[in-house]
């Protein structure tokens, strides 16, 4: 454990030299292993040599003469042998451990392991051979177990990696979303306290006048909680009229739109209130505000059109919100619904992501963005129900 959180501790930087350290070894170790390799096969060739020269040779004492030869070419390969009487003593012994030899019990214990590698050659009256691997077998698995540490420090610097982004991609959402929240808050707080300078100003006036205005600015807030109450929480499931929620989303904008320089005209498309979808109405507005305001904000500076239109085609129900500004790059569209991706100087990068977040998971629709032609266009579309 205390290794372990030292290793999280030190970063990509550890994973990268264990990484590195493991990968030299590997390759000095690979090296090695070819060139063993390719001397056995030389070894190997000289031994089968032997074999063919003495199985061919017609003199009485040549297959004797090739069994020795064989035997010693045997030792040289390094493979170990353990030969065994009929009695099952330990005959002869070759090329074991220094330790095993000079043991009785690890020479059993030995015996079984070669046995375990390959099935020992039975002489009936005479004795059994017990024979293992060449020791490049042995370099082989070592040469393995170099390249799973390889492999596993990879597999680290992946998962580092990976919780990284999910981890840079979690804080910029919660800072989006404290943005968020304190512009939401920040809009109907500042008319309040215009309100109540004015009040200090004009004691004297009348309070039915201001009532409206103080109410509308309640309300507001009360909506803003109600939003972010619902984050975290199953959406609700009730009758939601697209046309009534974009009437009222236009009408809030609409009075706080610049009508004198860059002016900006924002315009709904609606017949009736109409049509519904299952939703909850309080994150639907929400999502429809985003889309307008990032349409207004486009239009910041040089004034323009906005569009909200409202349609229901059989088993869809769509808001489309299309502005006449200068569009979007087509380098930023495919980061467009991204926490914290943002094509205005000082944007936030939340509207678009927050927009995308409720209309497809949490109300099964879509939010596709439309680039053609001049300004931008981005549809919402809903599962249409019956009203």
């Amino acid at each position: 454990m205390p290794a372990r959180d030292a290793l999280r501790r030190a970063g990509p930087s550890a994973l990268i030299g264990l990484a590195l350290v493991f990968g030299a070894l590997s390759v000095g170790y690979a090296w090695g292993v070819a060139r063993h390799l390719r001397q056995d096969a030389r070894d190997m060739g000289r031994l089968f040599g032997h074999v063919f020269r003495g199985l061919s040779d017609p003199r009485p004492d040549a297959g004797t003469d090739a069994l020795l030869e064989l035997a010693t070419e045997i030792r040289a390969l390094g493979i170990p042998i353990v030969v065994t009487d009929a009695a099952g003593r330990v005959a002869a012994l070759d090329n074991l451990p220094p330790d095993v030899a000079r043991d009785t019990v690890a020479v059993r214990r030995f015996i079984a392991r070669l046995d375990a590698v390959n099935a020992p050659i039975v002489q009936p009256g005479v004795g059994t051979i017990h024979f293992g691997s060449v020791p490049i077998a042995r370099r082989l698995s070592r040469l393995a177990a170099l390249q799973g540490g390889v492999l596993l420090c990879l597999v680290a610097l992946v998962v580092w990696a990976v919780r990284s982004r999910v981890a840079a991609a979690r804080d910029r959402l919660w800072v989006a979303m404290a943005r968020e929240s304190a512009h939401q808050l920040g809009t109907p707080l500042m008319s309040l306290t215009g309100w109540i300078a004015y009040l200090r100003e004009n004691p004297g006036a009348p309070a039915g006048d201001l009532a409206d205005h103080l109410q509308a600015d309640a309300e507001r807030l009360e909506r803003v909680a109600k939003r972010f109450e619902r984050i975290g929480r199953p959406p609700r499931h009730e009758p939601v009229a697209l046309g009534a929620v974009a009437e009222r989303v236009v009408r809030y904008f609409q009075q706080r739109l610049p009508t004198l320089a860059n002016p900006v005209m924002l315009t709904l498309h609606a017949a009736g209130p109409g049509p519904t979808v299952a939703g909850d109405p309080v994150l639907v507005e929400w999502a429809l505000e985003a889309l307008v305001k990032n349409a207004v904000d486009a239009l910041s500076g040089r004034g323009g059109r906005v569009d909200v239109r409202v349609q229901g085609d059989g088993a869809v129900a769509s808001v489309a919100v299309r502005d006449d500004g200068p569009g979007v790059a087509p380098a930023v569209r495919s980061q467009l619904f991204e926490p914290g991706v943002s094509t205005k100087p000082g944007g936030w990068g939340m509207g678009l992501a927050l927009a995308r977040r409720i209309v497809e998971q949490q109300h099964g629709g879509r939010l596709v963005y439309h680039g053609a032609g001049p300004g931008a266009t981005f549809v919402m579309e809903f599962p249409a129900t019956s009203a």
